[in-house]
Order: C-alpha cells, then sequence, then structure tokens
C-alpha cells in the first residue's frame, strides 16, 4: 500500500498545491480532499494515477481549498458517464454539511443530463461521527473531530498485521480523537509553519499548529511515522529540511514532510 500527496500547502499557496492524497492498495484508490480546483486534474496526471480509477473519495469539511477539486471531479464522472465512457459507480464521503454542499454546487453548475447520475452511479454519501465502512478491502472509521471553526471529520483506516494510519484532517490534534491518535503506525498531521516561525505565520490563530506541536503529539502518543503537511509556502525549497530539523528534536520516529506528488510506502 502506498501514499502519494497530491498537494502539500494551505489553502493559500501559490508555489505547491492544496492538501490532499491517495491511498492505493494494487489497483484500487481512496482520495481524501481534492484541493481548491481543476488542478486536482493535473496533480492526478503527474502522479500516474487515472482520475477514471478514483472510486472512493472523502472530503474532510466544506473549505474551498479542500472541496472544490471535487467539484471539478464530480464533473468529469458524470460527464463521461453521460458519453458511455466510465463503467461502474463511484463514491463520494463526507459529513452531511460536505456531502448537501456538493449536492447543491452539482446542481447549480452541472448540466440537467449530468446531475441525474447523483445516486444512480455517483453516490454523495454522508457518514455521521464513529460510522464505519469499507473502502478497499479495509475498514475505515470516520470521527468528528470537534472543530470549533466548522464542521470537520478526519478518519482513521485499518492496515495489515493490526496496524492503523489516523488522519486528523487539517486542525491541531483534538482529546476527542485520543482513541484514534494513540498507537496509530502511520499518523497524518497538519503542520502549518516552523514553530520558531509562529510569530511570523500566526498559526494559532488560524486554528493550526506547528511542526513542534505535531511531533510532540505523536511522540507522546507511541505514533511510529509521521506525515505532516497543510504548511505554508513560503519556504518551499528549504521546507523538507528546515521541518525535519525541528521536528526530529521532539520526534524519535520516522517523520516525513513530503513534497507534492511524493509517495511514501505504507
Amino acid at each position: 500500500m502506498k501514499l502519494t500527496m497530491l498537494g502539500t500547502g494551505n489553502a493559500l499557496v501559490t508555489d505547491c498545491y492544496n492538501t490532499c492524497f491517495v491511498l492505493q492498495d494494487e489497483d484500487e484508490y481512496f482520495m481524501v480532499d481534492a484541493g481548491g480546483g481543476n488542478g486536482v486534474l493535473s496533480q492526478l496526471k503527474k502522479a500516474g494515477i487515472d482520475w477514471k480509477e478514483v472510486r472512493n473519495i472523502f472530503i474532510t469539511h466544506k473549505h474551498i481549498d479542500h472541496l472544490l477539486g471535487a467539484v471539478w471531479l464530480m464533473r468529469m464522472i458524470c460527464q463521461y458517464m453521460r458519453q458511455n465512457q466510465y463503467e461502474g459507480e463511484a463514491n463520494i464521503y463526507g459529513h452531511s454539511e460536505v456531502i448537501q454542499t456538493l449536492r447543491s454546487i452539482a446542481e447549480m453548475v452541472l448540466q440537467k443530463s449530468e446531475v441525474t447520475y447523483l445516486n444512480r452511479r455517483l453516490h454523495l454519501i454522508a457518514v455521521e461521527d464513529g460510522e464505519e465502512k469499507e473502502i478497499m478491502g479495509r475498514r475505515v472509521k470516520f470521527f468528528d473531530i470537534h472543530s470549533t471553526k466548522d464542521k470537520q471529520f478526519g478518519f482513521t483506516m485499518e492496515l495489515s498485521k493490526g496496524k492503523k494510519l489516523t488522519c486528523c484532517g487539517d486542525e491541531p490534534y483534538n482529546i476527542s480523537e485520543k482513541e484514534y491518535v494513540v498507537g496509530s503506525c502511520w499518523l497524518l498531521h497538519e503542520a502549518f509553519c516552523l514553530h520558531s516561525q509562529a510569530d511570523v505565520f500566526h498559526p494559532y490563530e488560524k486554528h493550526h499548529s506547528t511542526v513542534k506541536d505535531a511531533c510532540q503529539l505523536a511522540q507522546e502518543f507511541g505514533v511510529e511515522n509521521l506525515i505532516l503537511y497543510h504548511t505554508e509556502d513560503k519556504s518551499l525549497h528549504q521546507r523538507k529540511k528546515l521541518y525535519m530539523a525541528e521536528g526530529e528534536t521532539y520526534f524519535r520516529g520516522n517523520l516525513y514532510v513530503p513534497d507534492d506528488l511524493e509517495t511514501i510506502l505504507l
């Protein structure tokens, strides 16, 4: 199984794509978030992933840098279904507000002949806090991160040999997530900037954390592998080096600061 970061940046980046990624198990794909526009199609192409094979998508929340790329995927899927160039079905998961937003946008901007495929072959599936689904033959549990900004869900996925991967969305860890985060083999957590530059980027005012914060959390909860994303892009050419240097001071496991399109074997 492998993970490909399609994008690693926060909402306002211009030198990389907004944070989203794809989990791949042989010929099956599970995409998490879709960035802020049709750039997601370009990122998938650059990653060597056929968008038509991405049959399961999860949108964590309705902020535009996570949701609007999904609208483009919906357009492509429905258009190709209408043209008989898309076989089978596809699923988009999200909490009720995400699903309602996607449905409303689709009804406003897609052709009627395309909208007709919603819930017939393109299924918009609202999930509840603690609900489980089987995706790529693996148990996935969705959970509310209890954001004070906007409703947002994360998820945890069963890996082989009893291990698990947990995604906390794009906000700092909340104590309500403890049962999912503790003991994760892989943890995906946002890190808006270096702790040493918190006075420059003001992450806490934006409901985000620093590299130090995320690494201390992972160390405390026995995480084996930590992936940091949703960062600023002002230090992009040195981001990996700088973030690794700060993070390794606080986390003794395997630390990853991926670039766009980088693939990690799980």
